[in-house]
């Protein structure tokens, strides 16, 4: 099993239908959903973009299960990351996560809310 994650807004996810395919905005501006390889990159990631933000959902997305192509291309700094060029399943998500903001600010990958 091999898992990348995808961060989301929680009101943009729960927003949908559950048996609809989801896309980030990305895909449509840049061709693509962004993804991490790991929970170290999803969190840097999360604290240089969501700063401040307290509502964001995490999905886990399982590799083998994804309908839309993923290519692991590196980014501007070199650092290679997971894109899925096309919408993402519902059938590749195999778990929904909180994502919790520390005292310090940072973030942590917190607990299952949806499988």
């Amino acid at each position: 099993m091999s898992v990348i994650f995808h961060l989301v807004m929680r009101a943009d996810w729960e927003g949908r239908s559950p048996l609809t395919e989801y896309s980030a905005p990305s895909l449509a501006l840049e061709g693509f959903n962004h993804c991490s390889e790991d929970v170290a990159q999803l969190t840097a990631v999360a604290g240089r973009l969501y700063t401040g933000e307290t509502d964001l959902l995490v999905l886990e997305l399982e590799t083998s299960l994804l309908s839309s192509q993923l290519k692991r291309e590196p980014s501007r700094s070199g650092e290679v990351y997971p894109h899925i060029y096309g919408p993402i399943n519902s059938g590749a998500v195999v778990a929904v996560r909180s994502l919790s903001v520390r005292d310090d600010g940072g973030f942590e990958l917190g607990p299952v809310v949806s499988a």
